[in-house]
């Protein structure tokens, strides 16, 4: 049956693949970061693996996975508080900082969370250079937001007892999860981030509240901020230390060997 549509050309059309028909339309929203396989011409083939050392380890790994991925993989404790599966990796708390080297180079400090791994690159999680900078920017974290179990239990974690800094009063540690999964996983728009520098804040666009949100609660339940409120410091500037929890303990060998338990990094 030939469609004929005023203002458009003659196309040979069926009516049933007509365009203007209702019908179902399926669409591939998000992806994982890291496929098995890949497509080319001949057919699937495996991911390329690329080979690293984090900590003297040599690992083996899949071409697109990023170092903090890698290294969870291999028990590999890195502190996190703006990553999680799922979302796209933002890098904003930079707790997850590493140094990585090539060929014997000079360390640069990067975002375990965003940067993909190399062929031959050297990772360090723990030297004095990183631990300095987490304890610093967990001393900042608290200072910002005292009252946000999380910040305390990572400053103690860290070995975090004073922090030099004046108190503030705030909820929001701008770890930008709740952005995240709103406009990822529920498909909208209702939340962003306004302002700059020490103003920056999260809020609906123009300060107005979204017709995109769904009032689905996600962002309320993915926010840290929201998770056990911390009855523990207020104006005083020390931690109380009922935040320093025991971390669960990651036991696992690189090298493979049955009946191996070594611990690695338990921070």
């Amino acid at each position: 049956m030939r469609i004929c549509m005023p203002g458009w050309r003659h196309h040979r059309r069926t009516q049933v693949a007509a365009f203007h028909l209702p019908r179902i339309v399926h669409q591939v929203r998000f992806l994982p970061r890291c496929m098995p396989y890949k497509s080319s011409g001949e057919g699937l083939k495996m991911a390329k693996k690329i080979s690293l050392t984090i900590d003297g380890f040599p690992i083996t790994v899949d071409e697109g996975t990023t170092i903090l991925e890698a290294a969870r993989m291999y028990g590999i404790r890195i502190p996190t508080l703006c990553y999680m599966e799922g979302l796209t990796p933002y890098g904003g708390c930079r707790l997850c900082i590493v140094e990585v080297s090539r060929n014997g180079g000079e360390p640069q400090v990067v975002a375990s969370c965003t940067y993909e791994v190399q062929p031959g690159i050297e990772v360090r999680t723990n030297t004095p250079r990183i631990l300095r900078d987490r304890r610093m920017l967990a001393e900042l974290l608290v200072a910002s937001a005292p009252n946000v179990k999380i910040a305390q239990d990572i400053a103690a974690r860290l070995g975090i007892h004073n922090v030099r800094f004046r108190f503030e009063d705030n909820r929001c540690i701008l770890c930008g999860l709740c952005i995240r999964m709103c406009f990822e996983q529920m498909g909208g728009h209702a939340l962003t981030f306004a302002g700059h520098g020490a103003w920056r804040r999260v809020a609906p666009p123009f300060d107005k509240r979204s017709e995109l949100c769904k009032q689905c609660g996600g962002c309320e339940r993915i926010c840290p901020g929201t998770q056990i409120p911390c009855q523990g410091v207020k104006p005083e500037g020390y931690l109380c230390g009922g935040c320093a929890m025991p971390e669960e303990r990651i036991y696992c060998c690189p090298t493979g060997n049955p009946g191996c338990f070594c611990e690695l990094n338990p921070l």
